[in-house]
């Protein structure tokens, strides 16, 4: 099923493959509404547990990076295979500008914090809502490093929400290890002499 996938994906050109994305992105958030509407009978429920907070915003870049960290200590002493998630992650991004990650990282960290921190962690609780986050990144079921890397992410993700009780803590970290991540994609492409252009086809 996984190499399916797999193969279906790497038959879309990279523009296909950010369709695919706002698609999927979409998608959370219709279940979100309908989620919000099960559990607590209106849709903005999740947004009694937001508001702006300068020390939920630190707490949220401190635990971006320290998963970003990590992450770096992974990719240079863990053997590639481990890690190598079929370059799905350099498809999407390699050819959206700087600009364009900002914005798909903040649609990203918003629209998956609000369903499974702000709805699913609420409903089912915070390991059933950390297992569910992590299935919805099929890919990575055959690769049990990021599989176990991804389940660790979310549980951390849950955790600051419990102790800050602010989305916004949750989705800062969020929208901050996606950016650098996908960012640096998009660097190392055009080091490599990639095109400049946005949303280039492959």
């Amino acid at each position: 099923m996984i190499k399916k996938q797999r193969n279906m994906i790497h038959s879309l050109s990279d523009k296909q493959m950010v369709m695919q994305l706002y698609l999927t992105q979409g998608l959370l958030l219709a279940v979100s509404i309908l989620l919000s509407l099960f559990f607590f009978r209106t849709v903005l429920a999740p947004f009694d547990h937001f508001a702006w907070s300068a020390e939920a915003v630190i707490w949220g870049c401190a635990l971006a990076g320290t998963i970003l960290i990590c992450d770096m200590l992974i990719m240079k002493y863990a053997p590639k295979s481990w890690y190598d998630d079929g370059g799905i992650n350099q498809r999407i991004f390699r050819s959206c500008s700087i600009p364009h990650i900002v914005f798909l990282a903040l649609l990203i960290s918003f629209t998956e914090e609000i369903l499974f921190r702000g709805i699913l962690q609420h409903g089912l609780g915070l390991w059933p809502a950390a297992v569910i986050f992590s299935l919805l990144h099929i890919r990575y079921l055959d690769r049990p490093l990021l599989f176990a890397a991804v389940i660790i992410a979310s549980v951390l993700l849950g955790l600051i929400y419990e102790w800050t009780d602010n989305l916004l803590a949750a989705i800062t970290a969020h929208f901050f290890i996606d950016f650098v991540s996908a960012a640096h994609i998009r660097i190392e492409y055009l080091k490599r002499g990639g095109s400049i252009s946005d949303d280039e086809p492959a």
